[in-house]
């Protein structure tokens, strides 16, 4: 029998008002002028909830492809 899979935590990096944000759970967070800024803000908040043992992924408003 398999182990029910836990679904991941997405954090979106997407454009909001000018700049960039993040969104988790239909929370905006993060704001910045910088693309890689928010980026880097989104890592911060996936690598926090990897080590509580949740999957995560980081989708990138107009890019394809998550890591």
């Amino acid at each position: 029998m398999r182990a029910a899979q836990i679904p991941p935590l997405i954090f979106r990096v997407l454009q909001h008002e000018g700049g960039w944000s993040v969104e988790h759970d239909g929370l905006i967070s993060d704001g910045s002028r910088a693309k890689a800024e928010a980026v880097a803000a989104a890592t911060k908040r996936a690598r926090a909830a990897l080590t509580l043992g949740q999957p995560v992924q980081i989708r990138v408003q107009g890019e394809t492809g998550y890591f």
